[in-house]
């Protein structure tokens, strides 16, 4: 059984967890994944290339992030009208019919992270936000968490946001700028990890005392964000888990070849990263525990 698996780039380590989570779930069905991963992240022209490369080899199934909502939608229409069952992962498909999705609530991620932070600013500042790209399905969310959960702070003042792709580079680039402004603020909040890290990155450049004078929150979970929060440099985040998506959605993609049913959605609930609780999340990804799809929705399957 032979699952083809396509992620977004190379650049962003919860793509990279993705694809271990995918290998790992196979290997316990005896299955093997293939993966597929555009060489310019993000980019839509190569993962419709790719999907048209996967179908060549007539795989059994497809577990897939799309690189947008629906600029691969007419390749995932190729892959529906082939006959080969798809299951979705991080974001929806709506083009076609797929078997399963597995997500989380992205709005209820962000305004988890941006209400701990702004407690922990004792409702008073200036937030710096970081967004991902206009149409993503996960970014707009979470942004909307953050900007819902601020109308409960009337002290809090949000600036920007700054759009950043997902990116550290970006980011970096983009606070980089606004510090030369010479615009205060007293925190990031970024609608991923990444970026929060690419803020600090320019904080570091310019000299200042980044995660002491400035406070940086962000979404993922990922290995140096768990080690910026044990540091001080980062004060939270919010674990949007790519690994267990994609594992779960790799299960659903094998239970359903094998005749099984599988649910025609999967959620993780939100889990807030702090440093009382960073423990759980201080491992890099091979050793982080693989969630089954019976622990998750709390049944048999």
């Amino acid at each position: 059984m032979r699952i083809a698996v396509f992620t977004k780039n190379r650049i962003n380590p919860a793509y990279a967890a993705a694809r271990l989570g995918a290998a790992r779930t196979a290997k316990r069905f005896g299955a093997e994944t293939v993966d597929f991963v555009p060489e310019t992240p993000d980019d839509v022209a190569q993962q419709v290339r790719l999907i048209d490369e996967a179908l060549a080899q007539r795989p059994d199934a497809f577990v897939i992030a799309p690189v947008h909502p629906t600029r691969v939608d007419d390749a995932l229409r190729r892959i529906a009208a082939a006959g080969i069952p798809i299951c979705a992962f991080v974001n929806p498909v709506r083009a076609v019919a797929c078997v399963s999705f597995a997500g989380s609530d992205d709005y209820a991620l962000g305004s988890a992270v941006a209400n701990h932070l702004y407690r922990h600013l004792a409702g008073k500042g200036s937030v710096l936000l970081f967004s991902g790209p206009a149409e993503s399905p996960t970014g707009v969310p979470r942004m909307r968490g953050f900007q819902d959960a601020a109308r409960e702070f009337p002290g809090i003042r949000l600036l920007g946001p700054l759009m950043a792709a997902f990116h550290r580079d970006p980011a970096r680039e983009q606070a980089a700028r606004w510090i030369e402004r010479e615009a205060p603020f007293d925190a990031v909040l970024a609608a991923n990890d990444l970026m929060a890290l690419g803020a600090l990155d320019a904080l570091r450049e310019a000299g200042k005392n980044a995660g002491r004078s400035v406070i940086a929150s962000g979404v993922n979970a990922v290995p140096e964000a768990i080690a910026a929060i044990k540091s001080g440099a980062m004060l939270a985040t919010a674990d949007f888990d790519a690994m267990n998506l994609c594992a779960l959605a790799t299960e659903c993609a094998i239970r359903h070849l094998r005749g099984e049913r599988v649910p025609e959605k999967v959620e993780l609930p939100v889990q807030l990263v702090e440093r009382s609780n960073c423990s759980r999340w201080d491992l890099p990804f091979e050793q982080r525990p693989i969630r089954s799809l019976e622990e998750v929705i709390g049944r048999n399957v």
